[in-house]
């Protein structure tokens, strides 16, 4: 999926709370080598340099227009375009940080140890990722999807919740760290604009749905999604809209 750094950067303010949350977290007063998975634009790069201004920074992104603008940013960090499922360091490294990025893969009971297995002793494996399938933003989609003469072109790409309980990933990590914390968080978004939180889900989860159509079906299918969330999520009497997001966070210590 090609990414448009602008739409996702949009609520950028919004993308970083989360991100900052879980950096507070992570127990280390000077990693030496940090990797941020899934960096994208890099803005979340940027405040892991803030906390840890003298460790070893690499970027990893398969987007080269997200890999671009965080070039642009910050030339002297390291900024790697590899497939996140596929991307392996070199050497063992004390800190994988990744903020909303694994959700787009599958196969978490393999992906999660395989990315502790790239954990130095003493460092950590940081994650955070969207718990909202069941939210009205989420089931919207797979409804627009079904409701029109695209729905066959559109129904392959849905696809089955890719965030689990967090029982899921203790049963996963458990066995395999010296210590872990899992916790959710629900963020209540105030949001701004006419239609916002279709804005939001536009630079993330329905850009792959939009992608496969061409005109006229891409805008018509667009308006379908954006009248069931405008539906969904009205505006309050002074005009801002309430997005409830929930994100689930892990944070393994190998």
């Amino acid at each position: 999926m090609a990414w448009d750094p602008a739409q996702y950067l949009a609520f950028a303010g919004e993308r970083l709370i989360p991100a900052l949350d879980l950096l507070s977290r992570i127990p280390l007063a000077a990693p030496g080598t940090v990797i941020d998975l899934g960096c994208g634009a890099g803005n979340v790069t940027k405040a892991l340099k803030q906390r840890w201004p003298e460790a070893a920074f690499t970027g990893v992104d398969g987007s080269p227009d997200m890999l671009a603008r965080a070039r642009a940013e910050d030339p002297d960090i390291e900024w790697v375009e590899a497939d996140v499922n596929d991307w392996r360091p070199g050497a063992p490294v004390d800190v994988i940080y990744s903020n909303a990025a694994l959700h787009w893969l599958d196969d978490h009971a393999a992906l999660f140890p395989r990315l502790l297995g790239h954990i130095a002793p003493g460092g950590f494996l940081a994650v955070q990722m969207p718990r909202n399938w069941a939210a009205p933003s989420h089931i919207c989609i797979a409804e627009a999807v079904h409701a029109g003469p695209w729905r066959d072109k559109l129904k392959p790409l849905l696809r089955p919740a890719p965030t689990h309980a967090p029982k899921v990933y203790y049963d996963i990590l458990a066995p395999l760290t010296s210590s872990l914390a899992i916790w959710e968080t629900e963020y209540c978004q105030i949001l701004e604009g006419e239609n916002p939180v279709a804005e939001f889900v536009k630079g993330s989860q329905l850009k792959r749905y939009l992608d496969a159509l061409e005109e006229p079906e891409r805008s018509a299918f667009e308006n379908d999604y954006r009248a069931r969330i405008l539906e969904a999520y009205p505006k309050r009497e002074n005009g801002k809209t309430l997005f409830p997001f929930r994100r689930l966070f892990v944070l393994a210590e190998r």
